[in-house]
């Protein structure tokens, strides 16, 4: 074993997620024998180092145990074991270590100023006598406020991140350890390091239960068989469901924990009992989904049989009128739906792309109009309420904000105390709600509300768990209208028609002189599909619709992994459409100034959720922050905050759900075997509003369509629907 010192100079390679580091390292060379650093290393002044480090800047200087080793590729090299971080005592040691990014509001001009005006004395004053910062030219008191928390965040993340080292803990979740315990980190790990799993976003059972053994917590202990059986249903949760079936969990439990069943099935009698768990006949729940669907099946049953309203006008009579204003003519469905909705308080209209759901609201919107309710619109996302605002010429929000969330509480300000003050609620995309989502909106409806469920039933279910338009509709106990019928104008739209004709298991028309929205192109080669993807959104396309790529096409992907998965295609297109972007790389993140990115969790307090896509607008590396613009509205990222976004020039079908693109690109090949389903399909196909492309093979493109079983979800709000309501309403009139 032996040991060097010296100065991070480059990092040519680091993984966040194991700490794998490949960096050049600038040490006294005269005091390093020529054979063992080598010809080269030594005129270069650099020694290649190789090993793991948790956090690491350039700048920074190390003193690294381990042994010199000749690479057969790349030649001598020092491959470290531990190492420990040596405060620099050069002026260029200084200047690098905090121009770096170590603290916010200190860049590379700055850090030359403090280091020219202080020299060695820098870190002393930063130490003790930070107001002395004031001598510097261009800093002022506000900045040496912000520097001040920096450094201080700074030590006391370094003394978590010396604590978290042997675990792996990567430095974006070791800051947001910090971020979400303070000064207390170390403590509350110690004393519980599962709390990981449900305080962090990212971090999973195993990397706390890592944790949890190096602290010397037993194998078999409680806590732990406790820990792992909320992360098994959490995990259902994660994948849709709502419960796990009871010898389904003991099963996992045994496979997870490497503990004999017996134990997790004490753990679960004791659970039961504490009402961390909820146990009926052979389901398994956490109380947060059991009561989610407990609050909207009641819900549903008090709006349905609030009293009914005496109707003070003709309805024939005035949908006439409605025909004649509009110049158009009401389907019988879409009379059905105004009826029923005046009648029962709650409708669930479902229909495919053309069925005329826009023209059905609209049509409700007028009749509301006419009984002078207060109409509230509302979908689940932005993009989704903003399309709903284009169509209908009236606000709509997202449900966040019509139910008036509060970052600092983590809560929403509306529910059944302070109820939403609308007489009439519309909510579109219902089939990207997940329950408990519509158990908050439901628990802040007010008795007597005219509650209309819109969506498409037959498009890929929530992200998050539940299958709640299905399972309303699945009932039989609340008032539905399917509108079926595609209006003439709509016909003349291969989108259109095709979207329909897979949803009834048919094969698509494809491409011909008059209908020219919708191709199939030949590709077996996952590779070279990948290639002719890259010419469509580069020449092909933008050269032939006079388009911008970046904004009016989006590659929708049934699966990540793979040639034409979204990870690999995100990288080419990135490569091929923001060549010139200003990068930034914090840990295993990378981004480019005008990169499309997407949100890939539901953050309240910025108001962006689990699909929403943007534009990288402006990287400051001082202060650490990246801006998004999210459709007009600009969001700031902690680079610590990093790990929510993702490239989107490329995603996945399920996360375009809700969406509208002027052009989707579909690659369906037989490698995707296990992920080809009609409604995936179907819903990849109905994002698109001016043209659909798929690539790939005839043979994947039948699987899909022919394969209708989706995936099964554990839910129970049909059964509570049906126990509720079934004995004494009966909608078949």
């Amino acid at each position: 074993m032996e040991t060097i010192t010296g100065t991070i100079e480059k990092i040519v390679y680091h993984n966040e997620e194991n700490g794998y580091l490949i960096a050049r390292f600038n040490i006294d060379s005269k005091l390093i024998p020529e054979a063992k650093i080598g010809n080269q290393n030594r005129e270069e002044g650099l020694v290649p180092i190789v090993g793991k480090m948790v956090t690491v800047n350039v700048g920074e200087t190390y003193k690294l145990d381990g042994e010199w080793v000749n690479h057969p590729k790349y030649g001598r090299q020092f491959n470290f074991d531990n190492y420990q971080l040596v405060l620099p005592t050069s002026l260029l040691g200084l200047k690098r270590y905090l121009g770096s990014g170590l603290i916010k509001g200190v860049g590379p001009v700055t850090a030359d100023k403090i280091v020219h005006h202080f020299g060695l004395q820098t870190l002393e004053v930063l130490e003790n006598n930070l107001s002395r910062l004031t001598e510097v030219e261009g800093i002022a008191e506000k900045k040496i406020q912000r520097i001040q928390k920096s450094w201080e965040e700074h030590k006391e993340i370094r003394r978590v991140m010396i604590f978290l080292q042997s675990y792996q803990i990567t430095t974006g979740y070791a800051v947001k350890i910090f971020k979400a315990y303070g000064n207390a980190a170390i403590e509350k790990l110690k004393e519980n390091p599962y709390c990981l799993v449900d305080d962090i976003f990212g971090i999973g059972f195993k990397t706390a239960d890592r944790i949890a053994q190096n602290l010397g917590i037993e194998p078999n202990s409680l806590a732990r068989i406790k820990a792992g059986i909320k992360y098994i249903l959490s995990e259902l949760a994660n994948q849709g469901h709502c419960y796990g079936d009871f010898q389904e969990v003991i099963k996992q439990g045994n496979e997870l924990l490497k503990v004999e069943e017996a134990l997790i099935e004490k753990a679960l009698l004791l659970m039961k009992n504490s009402k961390e768990i909820i146990v009926e006949e052979e389901r398994l729940w956490l109380p947060l989904y059991y009561y989610a669907e407990l609050e909207v099946g009641k819900k549903l049953r008090e709006l349905i049989r609030f009293p009914q309203q005496v109707i003070n006008f003709d309805l024939s009579e005035r949908i006439n009128l409605l025909e004649k204003k509009h110049n158009i003519i009401f389907a019988t469905e879409q009379k059905e739906a105004m009826e029923k909705v005046l009648r029962h308080r709650v409708l669930v209209l479902t229909g495919g792309p053309g069925t005329g759901k826009t023209t059905t609201t609209l049509g409700l919107l007028d009749l509301f109009n006419e009984l002078q309710l207060k109409i509230a619109l509302a979908a689940p996302t932005g993009r989704a309420a903003k399309r709903m605002s284009e169509t209908t010429g009236r606000e709509a929000k997202t449900i966040h904000r019509l139910l008036e969330y509060d970052p600092k509480s983590g809560t929403f300000t509306k529910d059944a105390e302070n109820p939403i003050k609308a007489e009439v609620i519309i909510l579109d995309e219902v089939s990207m709600m997940d329950i408990l989502l519509m158990s908050n909106l439901v628990k802040a409806i007010r008795p007597g509300t005219f509650l209309v469920l819109i969506g498409d039933v037959d498009q890929l279910p929530s992200v998050g768990p539940g299958n709640l338009l299905r399972d309303i509709i699945d009932s039989e106990v609340i008032p539905v209208v399917r509108l079926t019928k595609i209006f003439r104008q709509d016909q003349e739209s291969l989108i259109i028609v095709n979207a329909h004709r897979v949803n009834e298991g048919k094969f698509p028309l494809l491409y011909t002189k008059k209908k020219k929205d919708f191709y199939f192109i030949e590709e077996d080669n996952p590779a070279k599909a990948a290639d002719k993807i890259i010419h469509l959104c580069t020449r092909q396309l933008p050269y032939k619709y006079r388009i911008n790529p970046v904004e009016d096409i989006q590659i929708l992907s049934p699966m990540y992994k793979g040639e034409v998965g979204a990870d690999n295609l995100n990288h080419k297109l990135r490569e091929a459409l923001n060549k010139k972007g200003k990068q930034m790389k914090w840990g295993s993140h990378s981004f480019k100034l005008n990169d499309k990115v997407m949100q890939i969790k539901n953050d309240y307090s910025k108001e962006v959720f689990n699909g929403d896509i943007g534009r990288i607008k402006q990287i400051d590396l001082e202060e650490q922050i990246l801006q998004v613009d999210f459709y007009g509205k600009r969001v700031n990222y902690d680079f610590s905050e990093l790990n929510e976004l993702v490239l989107a020039y490329a995603i996945t079908v399920h996360k375009s759900q809700g969406s509208e693109y002027h052009i989707v690109i579909i690659p369906l090949m037989t490698q995707h075997y296990l992920l080809l389903q009609r409604n995936l399909l179907y819903t990849g196909i109905t994002r698109a509003k001016q043209m659909v492309i798929l690539i790939g093979t005839k043979k994947a493109l039948w699987i899909a369509i022919k394969n209708n079983k989706t995936f099964h979800r554990n839910t129970w709000l049909k059964e509570r629907l049906k126990r509720f309501l079934a004995p004494e309403i009966n909608y078949s009139n």
